[in-house]
């Protein structure tokens, strides 16, 4: 990525209200010639929180946070610099010039080849009835498979490195990409054979990276590329950028598990739905969520491994959860994926299912109370246990409070002692898994 010069910097926040930034993430309330509210940096009852819209700039009395509406993006929104430049310049209606650097071409001669390996694989689906067949089997219609560029990579073992493979620094750049493998004994071969092919697109629609589906019974069933300068699949969604071009406003995002989840939904008429890269749900996977909508719905399989999936999912989104932010569990009936149900029953009896996930306190003490005896002492002791590290993961405020208040009354505690409970243990809650 380019340097950003220093003159856009000063444009861009010449151009930029901090109120406005501020106000759509924390409500502020008026107070003389500025702005105040409960600081979202830390738990308090009485706003020490301030934000002048003269001097551009945002200061807490209670914990020392303070800067412009730049800073407050990067810390409320875990937002690199250049992330929350970007949002800025979004809001702002501007683009974000770069200063070339050496590594920033290379960046960019890999957003060019992977976009044009992408419409390779386009060009290849209308060449092979067989993935044509399949994708009409699976009730995905031609405009679906349009947005979201889907392709074919052909059975051989040379397809794109033949076609793209012009020199050695080409064939180089396209291992980089993720696209070829090396050999053993020396030279290439492509990593994608014989799969309906998937690509993934960042926040501005550019192509990173492809996820492959084989139409027989050969293993795996799914291959996503690898981790490249432009992929980290623990930060990407898949269909997040569909969404957002399909949507003005987003209410609610739903978590599958597949690509062809998100596909067949947005078939059936569900724009909304995104799906994890083959690995568990992260921290930078839910800040990504939050800042698009304030409602997630994880929808799992009702099986062990969707538990434990859900599970993963609970425990790193818990310090995620600030005030407005909801957390939603859907499990489904065995032996059924989002994409047969909805095909099944269709959009408006999925939806349904939708309204009534469980929230996230539900779930976890739920979870909990089965894993003890809650008719005797000592099982509601230990479910007093196990919530409070938990708990104590999510952040200072209502949300927290409310956990405290159901966990206390499930066990018979009072509410004012177990609140004491879960803050002494705030600091030796245990790190949640990537």
């Amino acid at each position: 990525m380019g340097l950003i010069p220093a003159s856009f910097i000063d444009e861009l926040m010449s151009r930029t209200d901090i109120v406005e930034v501020i106000n759509a993430r924390v409500p502020l309330k008026k107070a003389g010639r500025e702005y105040k509210a409960c600081c979202p940096f830390h738990g308090e009852k009485t706003p020490s929180f301030t934000v002048s819209p003269t001097k551009q700039f945002y200061h807490c009395f209670g914990c020392g946070a303070h800067g412009t509406a730049l800073g407050f993006l990067m810390d409320f929104e875990h937002l690199s610099f250049p992330e929350a430049v970007e949002e800025l310049a979004s809001l702002a209606g501007l683009e974000v010039p770069r200063e070339e650097s050496q590594g920033s071409e290379r960046r960019t001669d890999l957003y060019g080849l992977l976009d044009a390996v992408a419409a390779f694989y386009r060009d290849e689906l209308k060449r092979h009835p067989p993935a044509i067949d399949y994708l009409k089997a699976r009730g995905i219609s031609g405009p679906t498979a349009a947005t979201f560029g889907l392709g074919w990579a052909p059975e051989a073992w040379d397809a794109v490195l033949k076609r793209f493979g012009r020199d050695d620094e080409t064939v180089q750049r396209l291992a980089t990409a993720g696209l070829l493998v090396e050999r053993d004994g020396g030279g290439h071969y492509d990593r994608f054979r014989g799969r309906v092919m998937f690509p993934i697109r960042d926040a501005r629609g550019r192509v990173i990276a492809f996820g492959g589906r084989v139409l027989g019974k050969d293993e795996p069933k799914y291959l996503n590329s690898p981790e490249t300068p432009l992929f980290h699949k623990g930060r990407e969604l898949y269909g997040l950028y569909e969404a957002r071009q399909a949507l003005r406003q987003i209410d609610r995002l739903l978590v599958v598990e597949g690509y062809m989840d998100v596909v067949g939904l947005r078939e059936a008429g569900i724009a909304w739905a995104v799906a994890t890269l083959g690995t568990a749900t992260t921290p930078d996977h839910l800040e990504r969520l939050f800042r698009v909508t304030e409602e997630v719905v994880f929808c799992f399989d009702g099986d062990r491994a969707g538990r434990q999936a859900a599970w993963r999912a609970l425990e790193n989104a818990l310090p995620t959860l600030r005030e407005g932010r909801q957390v939603r569990f859907l499990f489904l009936p065995e032996g059924e994926d989002p994409d047969s149900l909805v095909r099944a029953e269709g959009a408006e009896a999925f939806a349904a299912r939708l309204d009534h996930a469980r929230p996230l306190s539900e779930y976890l003490h739920d979870e909990l109370a089965a894993r003890v005896d809650m008719d005797s002492m000592d099982g509601r002791a230990r479910l007093a246990e196990l919530a409070k590290p938990l708990v104590a993961r999510v952040p200072e405020g209502v949300f927290r409070a409310l956990l405290v208040r159901r966990i206390a009354r499930a066990v018979g505690m009072d509410e004012a002692g177990y609140g004491r409970f879960v803050e002494a243990a705030a600091g030796e809650a245990p790190r949640a898994p990537a």
